[in-house]
């Protein structure tokens, strides 16, 4: 496994100012919706495997690949009741280590889901743990007594809803659960908790894995006592700790999933000094969309303005110091084109629309399974047809709260998780290619238009477009380290902004519309140069007034004066 580890090195091998994966682009695969090699309805290892050619024509370096560790799936494998177990239904461990070797050989890492805030309730640590309130494992999770009125500690509620509590009938305790009552939390607190979880780490890392995705970090800090759920006072020095004693000097790619991060706390995760992580996913950009009394459940109108204003403020705060993970979608969020395009009107022109955008930002670009053909969420008519446990929990609650039931229909249709669930989009034949069996959940009926085999063979396709975004990252440095500028932050419809670097200059301009629309340039935008990319058929002429037309997107690259 050493050999392979330095192997995996020697293939990332990077200049001394710049980091391998600030020039490469990273691809999430949930396994359960990728690919399904033996027939059972479920995706799995195997079926990874099988697509590592596609992935690596797509001009992928990274695989980040949900959990797919030994689990219940209370959570689709956010459970997991065994570390270094492979769950059954995706494969074995002889199989991920195929997978990574194949992966390797074609120039590709895999970065593991590390998710270490919480376990299943079937994992040997818990099933120990509620045995009694002196077991030594006891204080590997957070227990209290019950308030005075033998209720919940405190008004702690879990992000699926409902109490943050459940009770534990034979010691007389409640453990805390963030998030189901089934994935209770560890306690960071305890230092044998730590040495387990990095020795896992190590052990992963040994078996020649490229880094970590790391779900829900900046909840293992909390302090349940003072309601500090994220960014509790020991968080960064937990960090600190995991990288001096896991993967610090390996050049690994680790990332935080960071839903409470701020312009300010991201350089505490990212900072080149900081020692802790390489960068972080926020979603600032995901919650002010949502409904202040329902959240995400309640649809609200789409706006421009917003979403450019949080895009700018991250790029402009990570200008000079930590690094920013570019990202439209992921398995808990709804497909790209359906949140932020048209994917009815102009399905195509949108999709390359929201990559150029994306992918030409300071960053390192994440793509989701099926983003890269142009799939859509899913039009599902019953709560009966979710599989998600949030929604089916969120569905209750809210029409509990006053939500109608097709409210809250449209707005699961919108945002839910289950969007970006169901299965990958191979073909035109039966279950889209993904499986012989029956799919786990319902197949998109328009994988008969929408498909990867259609992609590859048209030269003008989604798929195509983003293997021309890929490879111009790795071409030019303008797009990994030019300094960012916006222009017309306050144009309802347009998204412009400028990349420089040694002399060059990067000008991106993209109409987030329907409709044509005339625009006035300023000065700094009026350049000639090359056309790197653009997601219409003509080469677009920055004057004083130009045309844009519906969706169109392109950018162009000049010497600066």
């Amino acid at each position: 496994m050493a050999e392979m580890r330095t192997h995996a090195r020697q293939t990332f091998s990077s200049a001394a100012k710049e980091k391998w994966w600030q020039r490469t682009t990273v691809y999430q695969v949930y396994p359960r919706s990728f690919a399904d090699s033996n027939g059972d309805g479920i995706g799995d290892i195997p079926g990874i495997t099988s697509k590592l050619e596609y992935l690596k024509a797509l001009g992928i370096e990274v695989l980040w690949l949900s959990p797919i560790y030994a689990s219940p799936m209370d959570d689709n494998g956010y459970d997991i009741s065994d570390y270094q177990a492979i769950a059954p239904e995706f494969g074995t461990l002889e199989d991920f280590d195929r997978l990574v070797a194949e992966a390797r050989d074609k120039g590709i890492g895999v970065v593991l889901d590390l998710v270490v805030n919480h376990t299943s309730d079937e994992h040997p640590w818990f099933t120990e743990a509620r045995k009694s309130r002196d077991n030594p494992y006891r204080d590997y999770y957070v227990w209290r007594k019950p308030a005075a009125d033998g209720g919940t500690p405190n008004a702690l509620t879990s992000s699926f809803g409902g109490p943050a509590w459940t009770l534990d009938p034979a010691t007389g305790e409640y453990y805390l659960h963030l998030f189901s009552r089934r994935q209770p939390d560890l306690n960071w607190e305890n230092p044998k908790v730590r040495d387990e979880i990095y020795a896992m780490m190590n052990w992963w890392i040994e078996r020649g894995i490229m880094g970590f995705r790391m779900d829900v970090i900046d909840y293992i800090g909390k302090q349940v006592d003072q309601s500090i759920v994220t960014d509790g006072p020991h968080l960064h020095d937990y960090l600190k700790e995991m990288n001096r004693r896991t993967f610090g000097g390996q050049d690994l790619l680790t990332v935080g999933e960071t839903w409470s991060a701020t312009p300010g706390s991201a350089l505490l995760y990212s900072g080149t000094e900081r020692e802790e992580l390489s960068m972080i996913f926020q979603f600032e950009h995901v919650t002010q969309q949502w409904d202040p009394k329902f959240g995400k459940w309640r649809a609200r109108p789409f706006d421009l303005v917003k979403l450019k204003a949080v895009l700018n403020k991250w790029q402009y705060a990570l200008s000079d110091d930590g690094w920013n993970a570019l990202f439209w979608g992921n398995h808990d969020l709804p497909r790209a084109v359906s949140k932020y395009g048209d994917q009815r009107g102009f399905p195509l022109e949108s999709a390359k629309m929201l990559a150029t955008v994306l992918h030409l930002q300071r960053g390192t670009p994440f793509i989701y399974q099926g983003e890269e053909i142009g799939m859509t969420n899913a039009t599902f008519t019953s709560i009966d047809q979710y599989k998600d446990i949030e929604t089916l929990n969120m569905h209750r609650l809210h029409v509990e709260a006053g939500l109608s039931p097709d409210d809250f229909i449209r707005g699961a249709n919108e945002n839910g998780r289950d969007n970006a669930r169901t299965p990958m989009q191979w073909n035109a034949g039966s279950n889209a290619g993904f499986t012989t069996g029956i799919p786990w959940i319902e197949v998109n009926a328009n994988h008969v238009t929408i498909n990867a085999e259609a992609a590859i063979s048209d030269e003008h396709s989604i798929w195509n477009h983003y293997r021309k975004l890929i490879r111009l990252r790795k071409q030019h440095a303008v797009i990994v380290h030019g300094r960012f500028q916006s222009f017309l932050d306050h144009h309802p419809d347009v998204y412009t902004y400028t990349r420089t670097h040694e002399g060059k200059k990067l000008v991106v301009v993209a109409n987030f519309s329907a409709r044509v629309i005339p625009l006035d340039l300023p000065n700094e935008l009026q350049v000639s140069g090359e056309c790197l990319i653009t997601n219409y058929n003509r080469v677009p002429q920055l004057e004083e007034r130009i045309e844009l037309q519906p969706y169109e997107a392109f950018a162009v690259l000049a010497s600066e004066d």
